[in-house]
């Protein structure tokens, strides 16, 4: 499994990037982004306040 992010939810928080224990999750110009090193724990999901994150 892998963390998705929504870019039409996400509303640039941060919060699931501070939480990432695999430093996976990055930020570009309008959204958050998931790297190849997700290790698919769902910390992510948990902390989204938009819940544009989904594990697949």
């Amino acid at each position: 499994m892998k963390a998705e992010v929504d870019k039409n939810k996400c509303v640039w928080c941060g919060s699931c990037a501070d939480v990432c224990p695999a430093d996976a999750i990055k930020l570009d110009d309008d959204a958050a982004f998931v790297t190849d090193e997700c290790i698919g724990c769902g910390s992510c999901v948990e902390v989204c306040v938009a819940k544009a994150i989904t594990l697949k």
